[in-house]
């Protein structure tokens, strides 16, 4: 099978199972105005989707790379399609995301985003389970989402964001760098 690109095959899968997978990661960021280069795509769905799609992927020439409970990366034996990693998260999470996300066209092929405000709450979470790897990519992230989107980080609803997703910390190094 040829596609010409991962929106294309990833699309294409998901149809034909019939579900629904949210994209994050660097894509999402430049949804939201920040440029933002990226080595891979990123989606949220849930595990017993990903099995569903996992061996049409593994028709296609994608390997697991790496693999954890919440996670697995797939690389590609075939040179232009890009890495894809899938982030693991409940059917009730996911339906929230959806139902509140942004659709978008990429490569002529329609996927959702999440809402600006999950997208935060992704990346804070991210930083605060794992901050000796995220905090170099996703601090950098946040910072760039709120100021180029505007987002009033004094307002309530921002700070209890970072409370119940990342930490009082995160939350005061959020303020000092934007002062």
């Amino acid at each position: 099978m040829n596609y010409r690109s991962i929106f294309h095959l990833i699309s294409e899968v998901t149809r034909k199972q019939n579900l629904l997978c949210v994209l994050i990661g660097g894509f999402a960021i430049n949804y939201y105005n920040v440029a933002r280069q990226t080595a891979d795509i990123d989606f949220l769905i849930t595990k017993e989707d990903f099995d569903k799609i996992s061996a049409s992927l593994e028709e296609t020439g994608y390997k697991q790379a790496s693999s954890q409970d919440n996670f697995v990366q797939l690389k590609s034996s075939r040179l232009p399609l890009m890495d894809i990693d899938f982030m693991f998260i409940d059917k009730e999470t996911l339906t929230k995301i959806l139902n509140e996300g942004k659709q978008i066209k990429i490569a002529g092929q329609k996927f959702i985003v999440p809402s600006l405000s999950h997208l935060i709450a992704l990346k804070l979470h991210s930083i605060k389970y794992n901050p000796k790897l995220r905090l170099t990519t996703d601090f950098p992230d946040i910072i760039n989402l709120i100021r180029i989107n505007k987002v009033n980080v004094e307002d309530a609803h921002f700070k209890e964001l970072c409370l119940k997703f990342g930490s009082e910390k995160i939350y005061q190094r959020i303020l000092e760098v934007l002062k």
